[in-house]
């Protein structure tokens, strides 16, 4: 291969401060000709810097927006860019290893498919614990004639080490966003991604949509990436982690899914209704109150703690909502479309 086939679009996540380490490992762990489109979402000053200069030294196409993106918004920028046959959504907490795009190239020309996802593995140490292996979405009829959603992921939380010699590349229902091969022709049939679905379940409506049409998903064993959640631990990844994670922007999101596909309203939705801010609570709560009781939990500065986490996710995502209203008023005017390219190259 001497002309690259492939581009592989980064994007945010939920934070920033794993960025190098993910990008650094692309370069390290991809042997085949590659083309990279950078998606940088107001990332903070010294993780901007990163970027340019990475993006001078390699010669990669950097976009950069002054103001946080939803991830399909992020993701569509992205695709915007791509003039390969294929590419690979990648987040900017995913660290790769050897071999992995080959994998994921070799079995969407082997097999055919419009979407071929990885083993998936999480935290760290690197590579030791499954997060995803393909699993299932789709909507089923109950007795009452009410769509109903079906989602599960395979083998989450087991060893790769016990785990891997079984299992076997397999059309599958499902792959996540966190890493994923996708075929760009599908794109004329689906059209681009729904930036109506802000932050959760996305991934489940891109796949459903895929089949819709006829298009195929796969589960490549053979490519191996774990993905590297973690609490904020800056400013920049605290104000992007509360917005990403928001109930407006959850609530929102499993909305659209319902209505998108005609979906009862029931315990897969009022479940993760009850569950709103779960992360916020995990990622940015829990760990102040373990500091200030010295490792003892207590309920009620839960109850205080996230009194204040809801009002200021809400003071968060109204400003958001202002601030995308304004830059898109004045990205769209006629004096700025003549003046300058809304992408930072």
């Amino acid at each position: 291969m001497t002309e690259p086939i492939i581009t592989i679009v980064v994007v945010p996540r939920e934070r920033f401060s794993c960025a190098p380490q993910s990008l650094e490992s692309i370069y390290e762990y991809t042997q085949i000709p590659f083309k990279l489109v950078y998606v940088d979402g107001n990332s903070p000053a010294h993780i901007s810097h990163y970027l340019e200069t990475k993006a001078a030294e390699k010669q990669f196409t950097l976009i950069r927006k002054d103001y946080y993106l939803y991830p399909n918004q992020a993701r569509n920028i992205g695709l915007a860019e791509v003039d390969t046959p294929y590419f690979v959504f990648v987040d900017n907490d995913v660290i790769v290893t050897a071999g992995w795009l080959q994998a994921l190239i070799n079995c969407a020309q082997e097999t055919g498919a419009a979407v071929v996802g990885p083993l998936m593995c999480q935290y760290e140490p690197l590579h030791e614990e499954i997060h995803f292996a393909g699993g299932e979405s789709h909507i089923w009829v109950d007795k009452t004639g009410r769509r109903r959603l079906r989602e599960k992921m395979y083998s989450q939380g087991k060893s790769v080490k016990e785990n891997q010699s079984q299992l076997q590349r397999q059309e599958t229902e499902l792959a996540e966003f966190h890493c994923v091969l996708v075929r760009k022709s599908i794109f004329d049939k689906i059209g681009q991604l729904d930036e109506q679905m802000l932050n959760t379940k996305e991934h489940l409506d891109f796949c459903m949509s895929v089949r819709d049409v006829g298009g195929s998903v796969y589960f490549e064993p053979r490519c191996v990436v774990t993905y590297v959640p973690g609490s904020p631990s800056e400013w920049g990844d605290l104000h992007y982690y509360m917005l990403r994670w928001s109930d407006d922007w959850t609530l929102a999101s499993l909305n659209r899914l319902r209505e998108k596909w005609n979906l009862a309203e029931d315990s897969y939705f009022t479940t993760k209704y009850k569950k709103l801010g779960w992360r916020r609570k995990m990622s940015i709560v829990a760990p102040i109150i373990f500091r200030l009781t010295f490792g003892l939990y207590s309920p009620k500065l839960e109850k205080v703690l996230m009194w204040f986490d809801h009002r200021l996710n809400r003071y968060l995502t109204t400003r958001h909502a202002k601030e995308q209203k304004r830059q898109q008023q004045f990205t769209n005017s006629p004096a700025q479309n003549l003046v300058s390219s809304p992408a930072n190259r």
